[in-house]
C-alpha cells in the first residue's frame, strides 16, 4: 500500500484518485470576507458553500480568513498553518464516503496571540463581510428578559481594554470604531448561528454594546450596518483520532484537521450585502427576503429534537446520537414532540413539505455514518434549551396546547446537570454557567426549583404553574424511578 499523502499546497498534484480538490488557483482568491469561529461545521458548510463557487469562473474576489479567538484554537490553527490551510471535507451516508479537499479557507489568525493583527483585518477595507459562527451562547443575551448582558465578566473586559479585546463583540465594535474614523464603510455581518433571527439578534446586541462604548459609533452602525438573517443545517460531529485515521486508510490522505459531515446541507440566507457578496445562490444556497419560517421550522425540529435526545439519551447510556435513535422508546419521543407539540406552532413554509421534512430529520439522526456524539449536541444547554425549546413551551402556554414532551426535555437537562447517568457514569458539562447550574442542580436535586429560579434563563416561566408542575414532576420521576420510567410515562401522554 502507497503512502499516505500528506496535505499542503504543494501535494494538491499528489491527491488520491478518489479525493476532489481545489482547481482554481488560490493565490488569486480575495481575502475578502472574514470568518469568526472557525470550527467543524464552518468548515463543513460555509467555507464548502465557497469553495464550490470558486470552482465557477469570475468569483476570485471572494474568499475566506479565519479567526479562531480562544485560546484552545491555538493546536487548530497550528494545523491549518501548516497544511496551507487545506482540510477534507468526509461527507458520509449509508450510500458511502465521499472526500473533497477545501480550498477556500486561505489563512487563519489566531486572536490571542496578535490581537492588533486581527483588529487591523477586520478594520481593512477589503473586509466586506464577517460571518460568525459563535455558538449561541456568543451574544451575551440574557435569556430570562432578552436583554444584552452587559455585566458579563468579557464585555466589561471589552469595554475597559478596546485594544485587546476577548471576545468576538470587542474584537467586531473596535474595528467598525477603526473604520468609522477612517471613513470606511462598516463590513455586513453574517451570523451563520442557530438562533431565530440571528441577524437581527446578531444587530440588537452589537448596538447594545457599541452604546456602551461610544454613542456615536452606535449611530453610525445603525444607520449603516447591515445583519442578514440566515438558516445553516448540517449535522457535523467533532473531528476524532478515528475520523483521521479513516481518512488515511481509505482515502490515503494525512490530514490533522479533518471533518466529518452529513451529505444532507441547507443555507437560506437573507438578501441583504450592501458591500456585495458572492453568488451562494449558484451552488445551492437560498436567497430569500425572509428567512424567519425556515429558521423556525428548523430551529425547533432539528434543533429542538437534538435537545430531546441528547440529555436523556446520556442519561440512559448512550454516546451517539444514532445509538439514542435506535432505541425505540427515544425515537418515538423525538417523533411526538415533532407532531404533537411543535408542528401546530409553524408556519407553512414555501417549497417545503413539513412531513417529508421531519421524516428525514430522523433519517439523519439516525445516520450511524457520521457518529454524532451527544456530548456535542448537549453542549452550552443553557443557551440552547432556552432558544429551541422554550419559545415552544412559551406558545403552547398561551394557546393552551400540549407541553408535556417539551417539559420533559427541559426536566432530562436538569437531571444531566447533575452530573452522572442513571448507571454512575460521569456526564461532561460543558457550559459557560457550569459551575452556577452544577451547583444549583445539586442543591435541588429532585426539587426543580433551583434550576427554574434562575431568571436569565427561564425568566418568566418559573412563574407560569403549569410549566413549572410538568417540569417538576418530571424531574421527581428521572431521579426517583429513572430515565427509562420516566420516558415510558411521558410516553403515555396525551
Amino acid at each position: 500500500m502507497a503512502a499516505a499523502v500528506n496535505l499542503n499546497q504543494a501535494t494538491l498534484a499528489q491527491l488520491p484518485l478518489a479525493v476532489a480538490g481545489p482547481r482554481y488557483r488560490r493565490a488569486r482568491v480575495a481575502h475578502s470576507i472574514v470568518h469568526i469561529g472557525v470550527g467543524g461545521f464552518f468548515r463543513a458548510h460555509q467555507a464548502l458553500y465557497l469553495d464550490r463557487l470558486l470552482h465557477l469562473p469570475g468569483n476570485e474576489p471572494w474568499g475566506y480568513c479565519g479567526i479562531g479567538l480562544l485560546p484552545q484554537d491555538a493546536a487548530m490553527v497550528a494545523a491549518m498553518a501548516a497544511q496551507d490551510c487545506l482540510y477534507t471535507v468526509i461527507e458520509r451516508s449509508a450510500q458511502g464516503d465521499v472526500a473533497r479537499v477545501v480550498g477556500a479557507l486561505l489563512d487563519v489568525m489566531h486572536a490571542p496571540a496578535d490581537p492588533e493583527a486581527v483588529l487591523e483585518k477586520l478594520a481593512d477595507g477589503g473586509t466586506r463581510i464577517v460571518s460568525l459562527t459563535i455558538t449561541e451562547g456568543g451574544y451575551y443575551v440574557n435569556q430570562g428578559n432578552g436583554q444584552f448582558d452587559a455585566s458579563h465578566p468579557d464585555i466589561v473586559h471589552d469595554l475597559a481594554h478596546p485594544q485587546t479585546p476577548r471576545c468576538s463583540f470587542g474584537y467586531l465594535i473596535e474595528a467598525l470604531q477603526r473604520r468609522r474614523k477612517r471613513g470606511l464603510a462598516p463590513f455586513t455581518v453574517l451570523s451563520c448561528d442557530n438562533l431565530q433571527h440571528n441577524g437581527d439578534l446578531a444587530r440588537a446586541m452589537l448596538l447594545a454594546f457599541a452604546q456602551l462604548r461610544d454613542g456615536a459609533l452606535a449611530d453610525w452602525l445603525a444607520q449603516h450596518g447591515a445583519f442578514p438573517n440566515s438558516m445553516v443545517d448540517r449535522i457535523t460531529p467533532a473531528t476524532t483520532d478515528a475520523h483521521r485515521a479513516l481518512l488515511r486508510q481509505r482515502f490515503g490522505l494525512n490530514d490533522a484537521w479533518p471533518v466529518v459531515t452529513e451529505s444532507f446541507s441547507q443555507w437560506v440566507i437573507e438578501d441583504h450585502f450592501p458591500g456585495g457578496r458572492p453568488a451562494w445562490e449558484l451552488v445551492g444556497a437560498q436567497m430569500t427576503a425572509d428567512v424567519a419560517p425556515y429558521e423556525k421550522m428548523k430551529l425547533r425540529l432539528l434543533n429542538g429534537g437534538h435537545q430531546a435526545l441528547c440529555y436523556l439519551g446520556m442519561l440512559l447510556g448512550y454516546q451517539y446520537a444514532h445509538e439514542a435513535m435506535a432505541d425505540v422508546a427515544i425515537a418515538r419521543l423525538f417523533v411526538d414532540m415533532m407532531d404533537i407539540e411543535v408542528t401546530p406552532l409553524l408556519s407553512p413554509v414555501a417549497g417545503i413539505d413539513l412531513a417529508a421534512y421531519k421524516r428525514t430529520l430522523v433519517e439523519r439522526c439516525a445516520n450511524a455514518a457520521i457518529g454524532d456524539q451527544l456530548a456535542r449536541i448537549g453542549t452550552e444547554g443553557s443557551a440552547r434549551i432556552p432558544k429551541f425549546v422554550l419559545p415552544s413551551i412559551r406558545e403552547q402556554l398561551a394557546r393552551g396546547g400540549p407541553i408535556e414532551r417539551l417539559c420533559f426535555t427541559v426536566a432530562c437537562w436538569c437531571r444531566y446537570l447533575e452530573g452522572h447517568s442513571d448507571q454512575g457514569a460521569e456526564l461532561p458539562l460543558s457550559d459557560p454557567y457550569a459551575q452556577q447550574l452544577r451547583a444549583a442542580a445539586l442543591r435541588g436535586g429532585a426539587d426543580a426549583g433551583a434550576l427554574l429560579s434562575l431568571q436569565h434563563l427561564f425568566g418568566d416561566l418559573a412563574a407560569q404553574p403549569r410549566f413549572v408542575a410538568q417540569v417538576s414532576a418530571a424531574l421527581a420521576r428521572l431521579y426517583g424511578d429513572g430515565a427509562r420510567a420516566a420516558l415510558q410515562h411521558v410516553l403515555q401522554a396525551g
